[in-house]
């Protein structure tokens, strides 16, 4: 097959992102505008403000990145964008600029998964091989994903209440960290102590759950604050994350051996976090596993990775019609 160039859109939550991907891994652009900056006073995304933003960028982004890969129309073979899952307002945003970009220029329109796009950022960086084992974390995802062939995504546990990204926002407002809490809570428990003794709520089998963790850190802090008792950010922040990443890992590597599976694959916005980052290398290093991460920039969301995901449906002639609608819920499959 000759080469296919594919211009991606993505707008799930609160990042204006579009970029264009050639062959399913080499990134000719990929330009994101952020809106973090407008929702930190409000502690969280706020989805009206999300998808007022993204009617603001979303044609100045798309232009960005065709004039930074510089291609024309005439060297563009499919436009790709996000479906969902996602805020409703601001994958609708995404999806109509993507429908009119096709229409208006007769290519075909793919329409992404959102956690597929997470899961092949990470063939942008080396060609996926398989079986694997994914680990999908983010604000609104845990699960482990096994894969046997491109596009082919098998759910063996997922969280049955908050995301783990999502803990980790909850957890930074209750040590009053700014948002996004995710980062800072890294950053603190690098130089915390775990002295909290925390839960380490391990479910039967290979789902997940967070609630009753952020839970103890909130009863436990104010357990303290009511008899007077001290403590530091910094070691709320270790104690948290500790549980947390001894359950991703202990969940992960017990699926990694029940399915004699040699290499893993973590992806999603809290990928970036250093300290399960080292932990996964670690593990990995010491049980003869294949490890694969992403780097930084493409553990948040952005449209490379949907551009990556989009090749191997455009392989398989998976196109939308005109009537492609957003949802904000969709089934990995």
């Amino acid at each position: 097959m000759s080469d296919v160039t594919i211009l991606a859109i993505e707008t799930s939550c609160d990042e204006t992102a579009v970029s264009i991907v050639r062959n399913g891994y080499e990134v000719l652009s990929n330009v994101v505008n952020s809106q973090i900056e407008s929702h930190k006073r409000f502690g969280g995304v706020v989805p009206e403000v999300a998808s007022r933003h993204h009617v603001e960028n979303i044609t100045i982004v798309i232009e960005e990145a065709i004039n930074e890969a510089n291609l024309t129309w005439k060297e563009i073979d499919a436009v790709a964008v996000t479906e969902g899952p996602g805020l409703i307002g601001a994958l609708l945003v995404g999806i109509n600029a993507a429908k009119a970009l096709a229409l208006a220029h007769n290519k075909p329109l793919i329409p992404v998964h959102h956690i597929a796009g997470h899961v092949y950022a990470n063939h942008i960086e080396e060609r996926l091989t398989f079986p694997l084992l994914a680990l999908v974390v983010s604000g609104g995802h845990t699960e482990l994903v096994v894969m046997k062939d491109h596009m082919d995504f098998e759910i063996i546990g997922q969280t049955r209440d908050d995301a783990v990204g999502e803990a980790y926002d909850k957890v930074a407002r209750t040590i009053n960290l700014p948002y996004p809490g995710g980062p800072h809570v890294d950053r603190l428990a690098a130089i915390g102590e775990d002295n909290l003794k925390l839960p380490r709520p391990i479910l039967e089998g290979y789902d997940f759950s967070f609630s009753g963790l952020k839970s103890a850190v909130i009863n436990t802090l104010h357990n303290k604050n009511q008899k007077g008792e001290s403590y530091k950010a910094e070691d709320v922040a270790a104690s948290f994350q500790a549980s947390v990443i001894d359950v991703l890992s202990e969940k992960t590597f017990d699926a990694l051996a029940e399915y004699n599976i040699k290499q893993l694959l973590i992806c999603g916005g809290v990928a970036a976090n250093k300290g399960l980052r080292e932990r996964m290398t670690q593990l990995c290093a010491e049980k003869n596993i294949k490890l694969m991460i992403p780097r930084f920039e493409l553990c948040t969301d952005n449209a490379a990775m949907i551009g990556a995901a989009a090749y191997y449906q455009y392989i398989k002639s998976e196109f939308a019609g005109m009537n492609l609608n957003g949802r904000s819920n969709i089934e990995l499959k």
